[in-house]
């Protein structure tokens, strides 16, 4: 495994075109670890519906930059005082939605700082009964990255009010808001230290095993290409998207995800179709949302849509049968 320096750069769009460039060209057999941090952001899953995710007003008021990642999930708040790390490896067929692989290491570095951290649920790190940590996960021609937060020492309050949170998901939870469910990384500490000590500690008890740590250095070459990915991440329709008019909803929260489809349904055949939701898939949502359109907007249609292809690949654990059982 190598460790790949980000060179403190905190624009989160630069970030995730580092992640997406290990992912999809460097080497095919190698490991990579990868940390950053970034100016205040609310990050989007990619099927997420920004508008609804995020308090704008509250956004635009206090200048946090708003972005969406490739891998699903909730939306997340970050700021200086996050730590995100993201393994970056091979896809061996076992490792997606494996997220205790990729959080032991870190689980286990944390031990060894004092803090008594744990896996809860499908993705997140606990200390105690609150969250210092959401992890998801993206895959690709082979290749995939498990990446998550690490919350050291966020402001708190901005967690809350960027954020428009699920209420359902509380509901289930019993959690009676986002504020009251999250807590700093630095609190629990045997020593005190900032971010960058902090950094330096995970990266010594990570590569331990691997007799010390490695490190890719970026070329120019490898920069040159990180720049123009990074684009992509700004761009507005990838932030945005395009959000079609709908005469028909169908919205349940599912052990494993949230999932809220939209429909325009005229003469009784679909027109167009959005998929959103915190669902963790491995395919690519919009195969669905195409199959859709040009369908008899009844069960039978669909299920003869869906018949062909394998839906945990696009929603997760969640069926065929509670798909259908949502829409109809």
């Amino acid at each position: 495994m190598k460790y790949i320096n980000n060179q403190e750069i905190m624009d989160v769009n630069l970030n995730f075109a580092i992640e997406e460039y290990a992912l999809t060209e460097l080497s095919i057999d190698e490991t990579y670890l990868l940390f950053y941090s970034m100016t205040p952001t609310v990050i989007v899953g990619k099927n997420q519906n920004v508008v609804e995710e995020i308090n704008m007003d509250y956004v635009r008021e206090h200048d946090v930059s708003v972005a969406r990642r490739l891998s699903g999930g909730g939306a997340v708040y970050n700021d200086e005082g996050d730590l995100s790390f993201s393994f970056i490896t091979k896809d061996d067929g076992d490792s997606f939605h494996n997220y205790e692989k990729f959080t032991k290491p870190v689980i286990r570095a944390l031990h060894q700082m004092g803090v008594d951290a744990e896996l809860q649920g499908r993705n997140d790190l606990i200390v105690g009964d609150k969250k210092i940590s959401g992890n998801a996960q993206f895959s690709t021609r082979g290749r995939m990255f498990s990446h998550g937060t690490l919350m050291f020492d966020v402001n708190l309050d901005n967690v809350a009010r960027a954020l428009n949170p699920d209420a359902e998901k509380y509901k289930s939870k019993g959690i009676k808001s986002v504020r009251s469910r999250v807590t700093n990384i630095r609190d629990h500490l045997n020593e005190d230290m900032d971010r960058i000590q902090f950094r330096q500690m995970l990266l010594k008890y990570i590569f331990e095993e691997e007799g010390g740590i490695q490190e890719y250095e970026l070329t120019e070459k490898d920069w040159a290409r990180i720049h123009e990915i990074a684009d992509q991440y700004r761009d507005w329709d990838w932030i945005y998207g395009k959000s079609p008019k709908f005469n028909v909803r169908h919205t349940e929260r599912f052990t494993a995800g949230r999932v809220d489809i939209r429909l325009e349904v005229r003469k009784g055949v679909i027109e167009e179709a959005k998929v959103y939701g915190d669902f963790f898939g491995l395919g690519d949502i919009e195969d669905i949302e195409q199959l859709l359109i040009g369908t008899r907007y009844d069960r039978d249609s669909v299920a003869q849509v869906f018949q062909p292809i394998d839906i945990n690949h696009y929603f997760g654990k969640i069926n065929e049968e509670h798909i259908l059982d949502m829409m109809f």
